[in-house]
């Protein structure tokens, strides 16, 4: 059977990137599709050849993705997967626009809906060039969603991160999925019982992730923060922050998983369609303080992997962190939790029975 891979862009090493990742390690034969590529700013794929669209010849496209959101549709119908079997598309928005053959199968692994499109102010409010240009984008956003529900039949079956994420596959596309909590590499983060004085958030720097309300919380807690991470509203926070928190940048995955394994604890301020980071600090032995909506539902056992705080205020993460500190972690119980139930291999069991059962194909 000939597999495709395909995923929206290839840019930046966010969570569904890194979803992606595991996907072309368990299927090391089929073939990798997108429609920018950049190997220095993403995920490691090795000497694995990634085919592109028409966007990739656009001079300063991989630097500046967002602009080229109206193109993406249109790019990925336009990519030829006819000798393909089964295309399996790892997507938050357009990857699903391929088109399969007669007779072929096509999985969708469905991070979100297109977020920008369906919760435009919650996800864009932030950025200052949205408000000053949302009245001219209007329009443009209304043919998009169309373009949007459009591509949102072709896929066979979808498979979605969480029942939050199910939950709105559902609503905007009217379409079914199951539910199969998405991975980590648990090999990448390291375990440690020794915690050292300090929390970390870490995520790109995007106005929903609410780093706004962490960095006021441990402003007037005086605690020792650091945030790995780069987005565009790093330069703002940054000089609201007092001496005691600390703005890293990007990082290496060796220094993160480093950070996650002796922090007290991992912050995480967004309403997450799931969250990978919060199963990665499990993995590292480290508690999470997260906001108590979304993926984080499936995924944390408050009191004993973490709190959850209520209300997307300063006040409540400094209630939550209060409450951490009153509870004596068992951090090797952390560790086996994310290990047991979001590792390779109990994710990979669960796909690979889906797909023989979609299209008959039992993974080597």
């Amino acid at each position: 059977m000939k597999i495709a891979l395909v995923h929206d862009y290839l840019t930046q090493p966010g969570g569904a990137e890194r979803v992606f990742e595991l996907l072309c390690k368990h299927y090391p034969n089929a073939d990798i599709f997108t429609s920018l590529y950049d190997p220095q700013k993403t995920i490691d794929l090795g000497d694995r050849e990634v085919r592109t669209t028409v966007l990739q010849k656009v001079p300063g496209a991989s630097n500046n993705f967002r602009l080229m959101a109206p193109f993406y549709f249109s790019a990925f119908r336009s990519l030829d997967l006819q000798d393909y079997d089964l295309i399996i598309s790892s997507t938050t928005s357009f990857a699903k626009a391929v088109q399969k053959r007669p007779g072929a199968k096509h999985i969708c692994f469905c991070h979100n809906v297109t977020r920008f499109l369906w919760d435009t102010n919650t996800y864009l409010r932030d950025y200052a060039t949205y408000r000053n240009i949302s009245a001219m984008l209007g329009p443009i956003f209304r043919e998009m969603r169309k373009a949007d529900l459009d591509s949102a039949q072709g896929p066979d079956f979808y498979i979605a991160n969480s029942s939050t994420v199910a939950g709105r596959i559902k609503l905007f596309y009217e379409k079914d999925s199951v539910v199969i909590n998405y991975p980590i590499d648990i090999k990448k983060f390291v375990f440690s019982k020794d915690k050292e004085d300090f929390y970390l958030a870490s995520a790109r720097i995007l106005g929903y992730k609410r780093f706004d309300i962490i960095v006021e919380a441990f402003n007037w807690l005086g605690w020792p923060l650091l945030i790995t991470g780069d987005g565009p509203e790093r330069e703002k926070l940054e000089k609201k922050a007092l001496k005691n928190i600390k703005f890293l940048g990007h990082v290496s995955d060796e220094e993160r998983s480093g950070l996650m394994s002796k922090a007290r604890g991992v912050i995480v301020a967004a309403l997450e369609d799931y969250g990978l980071v919060p199963v990665e600090a499990n993995a590292s032995g480290t508690p999470v303080i997260s906001y108590g909506k979304g993926g984080v539902l499936d995924t944390q056992i408050p009191g004993k992997t973490g709190v959850f705080f209520n209300e997307q205020e300063p006040q409540s993460i400094i209630a939550a962190l209060m409450e951490s500190r009153k509870i004596a972690w068992d951090h090797e119980k952390i560790r086996d939790h994310a290990i047991g139930n979001f590792s390779e291999d109990a994710f990979f069991k669960k796909v690979d029975v889906v797909i023989e059962e979609v299209c008959g194909y039992r993974q080597p």
